[in-house]
């Protein structure tokens, strides 16, 4: 298990400006990740050091979008306001947190500008709406010289505020969380509502904090 990618969410209206933004600061080049199908939501990538990614995602006015509890949560957080949305965790096995939360991980793909088809399977985003501090797991079906952080970047995380139960966080990543926590410099901070308060990151300008 380790941390595969951290999530932006905001209003489609919004999201160009929203890359330019987060990429102007970090001094890094999003790259159009293209649509997700059947989550009805759209993203660009940036990549970053040690295999792990931004994302900046939106929904889009498609009905998949109030169907797909990926979609519905996107939006949901756009419409508080946006900002981060979620960190996610990679498994080699997703099958295991599948048995222990009774559910099966919705299948994902999303096709890239270049008509490449990138495919995954993930689960915990309907927790994640419940409680917005937990993060999601993901799968990956694609190989792994396609991942979205293929070709990294001088950017890298330095570490997560995050508001939150660590215990309740930890019970939730389950075997393997010790690991995990122990990779990302995670740190807990009051704030009014629990989730993703900001990111740390190391650029090759200096530390930068985004919220």
């Amino acid at each position: 298990m380790r941390l595969d990618h951290i999530s932006y969410a905001c209003t489609t209206s919004e999201i160009a400006d929203t890359v330019q933004r987060i990429g102007s600061d970090l001094g890094g080049a999003f790259v159009d990740g293209g649509r997700h199908p059947s989550f009805g939501t759209r993203n660009f990538i940036l990549p970053l050091a040690d295999g792990c990614y931004v994302e900046v995602v939106s929904a889009l006015d498609h009905p998949a979008a109030q169907k797909a509890p990926f979609g519905r949560a996107v939006a949901k957080a756009a419409a508080d306001g946006g900002g981060w949305f979620s960190w996610v965790f990679a498994v080699d096995d997703i099958s295991p947190i599948e048995q222990r939360l009774g559910r099966s991980a919705a299948k994902g793909h999303r096709v890239r500008p270049d008509g490449y088809d990138l495919c995954w399977r993930q689960i915990g985003v309907l927790d994640v709406m419940d409680d917005p501090s937990l993060p999601f797991f993901i799968e990956w079906s694609s190989p792994a010289a396609d991942h979205p952080s293929t070709g990294g970047s001088a950017v890298g995380i330095d570490r997560i505020e995050v508001c939150g139960d660590s215990a309740a966080i930890a019970t939730w990543l389950g075997n393997g969380h010790d690991v995990a926590l122990d990779e990302v410099d995670v740190e807990w901070v009051d704030a009014d509502e629990p989730g993703l308060v900001a990111v740390w990151f190391d650029t090759p300008h200096g530390p930068v904090r985004v919220d």
